[in-house]
């Protein structure tokens, strides 16, 4: 969870790509980012992103 919630923090406050906080948080490949994202939290991080 704390990773969770590092990358929803990541991603509503830096104008950074996703591709970028995926690689910050220790991923090697996006896509499994964005799986696991949305596994926790129900949106992939662009909707998260655009939500808020």
């Amino acid at each position: 969870m704390k990773l969770i919630n590092l990358a929803k923090e990541r991603i509503f406050y830096t104008a950074k790509s996703v591709s970028q906080i995926a690689f910050e948080l220790g991923f090697k490949y996006p896509q499994h980012f964005n799986r696991m994202f949305k596994k926790n939290t129900g949106f992939t991080p662009i909707e998260y992103r655009n939500l808020n």
